[in-house]
């Protein structure tokens, strides 16, 4: 059998969205870092942006695929197939979450004849994967996403020196995102506060009302200007929250390509967010973060950036039908989390800008920039 340390090329398959695959960027560099090998991620149409800006990836391949809960509809197999078999790849790596099954990516993988196919199982994937590691998440323990991707490519010898989220930050953005933000009428000279209600599902969304309690609350304490974010189509529900606080808060959502956005949150001085893809690119940009966590994954948490996590549960009838899932939430949330408060929230917000130099009441700093 070929050895990993003798492959050309290798394919990273993360099917998911924005923020899973920045979350799997250590490993995918540690793969290169170890192999020095050609690599190609193979992700949906959402995540294809984020995954061209991790270092060390060579090329992009975008697919949707049935068995991810996306947006668009599926690529036909016959389509994938014909892809993979052109890049003649020798080995490929099935980056999961816990809840998922690694096994129809497998099986398009061996049948697109790639020798080497290393993912997480729980039952025994005989000749679907030539390398896998029995899945003993959340049975017996739960890792972060960032270790659960790291200790899955070091099961091969792969290794990476900074398992930091990383990403290429595209620097021509900013100018545009500035551009952007002028026209709405931001002063791109002051400092400012993100902060993103939006979130692609609604199990995960933070009150509305909460949130115009919040900017009120933050617009009176930080005297620096308020960003509203959010995706195409989630305009009317930041533009809500803007009229409730005219010339304080500033409703940009669905403004940005993801570049500009990026860069967006590379320059505030503060996010606020729920727990979603927002939340891990500010982890790969090292911005401060306070994370409005709806208990649904605790492997999502902000990795190793200043972060205050704010956690709240859902109702019973938005939690998954999922057994794996509703087993984390019954074994590891015994007891019910109240909502978060917007109060709550706010304190978070000075704790975290006063750690990192800016002073609440003046919105002014206490170094040079």
């Amino acid at each position: 059998m070929k050895r990993w340390d003798t492959c050309r090329k290798i394919l990273c398959v993360r099917l998911d969205n924005i923020g899973d695959v920045i979350m799997s960027s250590p490993a995918i560099r540690a793969l290169k870092e170890s192999f020095y090998s050609s690599i190609t991620v193979m992700t949906s149409s959402a995540g294809g942006d984020a995954a061209r800006l991790i270092p060390g990836v060579d090329d992009v391949i975008t697919v949707d695929v049935p068995w991810v809960k996306l947006q668009s509809s599926p690529d036909r197999y016959d389509h994938i197939l014909q892809l993979l078999r052109a890049k003649q790849f020798d080995a490929a790596v099935i980056f999961t979450v816990y809840s998922q099954s690694a096994l129809p990516a497998a099986v398009l993988l061996s049948m697109a004849n790639i020798p080497l196919r290393l993912a997480y199982c729980r039952e025994n994937p005989y000749g679907l994967l030539s390398h896998w590691l029995p899945d003993e998440e959340p049975y017996t323990l739960i890792r972060h996403q960032v270790m659960r991707d790291l200790f899955l490519v070091r099961s091969v010898g792969a290794k990476v020196k900074d398992d930091r989220l990383t990403l290429n930050l595209p620097d021509q953005a900013w100018t545009s995102a500035k551009a952007k933000l002028q026209k709405a009428g931001v002063d791109d000279t002051k400092p400012f506060i993100l902060l993103h209600p939006g979130v692609s599902e609604k199990k995960r969304e933070y009150p509305q009302r909460s949130w115009m309690d919040v900017t009120r609350q933050a617009a009176d304490l930080f005297k620096v200007p308020l960003l509203l974010t959010g995706a195409t189509g989630e305009e009317d529900y930041t533009t809500k929250i803007e009229r409730s606080l005219p010339g304080k808060a500033f409703s940009v959502a669905g403004m940005f390509s993801l570049d500009e956005f990026i860069m967006l949150v590379r320059y505030a001085r503060l996010v606020v967010t729920v727990n979603t893809s927002t939340a891990h690119i500010a982890a790969a940009t090292q911005t401060p973060v306070v994370v409005l966590y709806a208990l649904t994954n605790p492997q999502h948490a902000p990795w190793k950036v200043p972060a205050a996590i704010l956690p709240f549960d859902i109702s019973e009838s938005m939690r998954s039908r999922n057994e794996v899932i509703r087993y984390v939430h019954d074994h590891y949330y015994r007891e019910p989390v109240p909502m978060v408060t917007p109060e709550e929230v706010v304190k978070a917000m000075q704790v975290l800008l006063e750690q990192s130099g800016i002073h609440a009441h003046t919105g002014a700093y206490s170094h040079a920039e």
